[in-house]
């Protein structure tokens, strides 16, 4: 039996996520993984998860739970595992994104390299799903950055900036945090956040 497509993935192909200023357009990150990602869609599919658009992007769930997601960053190709903290991880392909405490991520470059591990990815998705069906939970640490006082002050100043942040994912917003907080010298700070308020009003995460 063909797995079932999903025809909003179809368009993520064409267009991108469209989060931001570049989708539908030849500068979208999407463009230059194309190849790649209609690749690993085809290997995801073949595990019989149901194919989903959350995000703007392609999300795979069994029984409604999330359990792998297929992207673009900038600079590569990804599928990405919402619980990949509790894999296994024999083949150590996994990597941690910026500061998200559950999810782990597969970075691709070319088809080849997608080719030599389709099994394996299909294994980790299969225990992925053991995973979600076990009940076994991801045990996350509870606000352990707090924010700093550059940021509330830039919150204080623009009201429309402050909405954007919030409206972020918790793991978004953390990651942000860290990466404000980390200059010891706060016109360091302020300038990073500067830096960063067009993607965060776009909706973007750090490392998106």
């Amino acid at each position: 039996m063909k797995p079932e497509q999903n025809p909003l993935v179809d368009k993520y192909l064409l267009d991108g996520c469209m989060r931001c200023k570049y989708g539908a357009t030849p500068d979208c990150k999407v463009n230059r993984w194309k190849e790649e990602l209609k690749l690993l869609r085809k290997i995801v599919l073949e595990t019989g998860l149901k194919e989903e658009i959350k995000w703007g992007a392609p999300v795979y769930t069994h029984n409604g739970k999330n359990i792998v997601s297929v992207g673009a960053l900038k600079e590569s190709a990804n599928i990405g595992f919402f619980k990949g903290v509790l894999l296994a991880d024999k083949q150590k392909l996994l990597q941690q994104q910026g500061s998200l405490q559950s999810d782990r991520i597969i970075k691709f470059t070319n088809k080849a390299d997608i080719a030599l591990v389709k099994d394996v990815l299909k294994s980790y998705v299969s225990e992925a799903i053991a995973i979600e069906e076990s009940g076994k939970k991801v045990i996350f640490k509870k606000n352990p950055e707090p924010i700093p006082d550059e940021l509330n002050q830039a919150f204080d100043l623009d009201s429309v900036f402050k909405d954007a942040f919030h409206a972020l994912t918790p793991s978004k917003q953390r990651g942000y945090i860290i990466h404000f907080s980390q200059p010891k010298q706060t016109q360091t700070r302020i300038g990073r956040i500067e830096k960063c308020k067009p993607q965060i009003l776009d909706g973007i995460g750090l490392n998106d």
